[in-house]
């Protein structure tokens, strides 16, 4: 059985701060941002809403995916985010 890998993307409110992120266990790792058990940059900025995340089944793409999209614009990564979520809903809670 093959795994899957997220690339995702969380923020504190539309057009709020972002964060760009990679892991093999998209719901664990949500419940790591909402209850800031991870140290750093999403704990100090309250980031918890998943507003993007695309799958693959191969770490190297999904580590070589998440390290493109850090690399963007903030503007891409509205525009990415709007394409496919345009109200900004938190698609944990969907």
């Amino acid at each position: 059985m093959k795994k899957t890998y997220y690339v995702y993307i969380i923020t504190n409110k539309k057009h709020g701060t972002l964060y760009v992120g990679v892991t093999s266990n998209l719901e664990q790792r949500m419940v790591q941002h909402t209850t800031k058990t991870c140290d750093g940059f999403s704990a100090k900025y309250n980031l918890s809403t998943l507003i993007y995340f695309e799958t693959t089944n191969d770490t190297t793409s999904a580590i070589t995916r998440e390290k493109c999209l850090k690399k963007w614009k903030r503007s891409w990564k509205i525009r990415l985010i709007e394409k496919y979520n345009p109200k900004w809903n938190d698609l944990m809670k969907l």
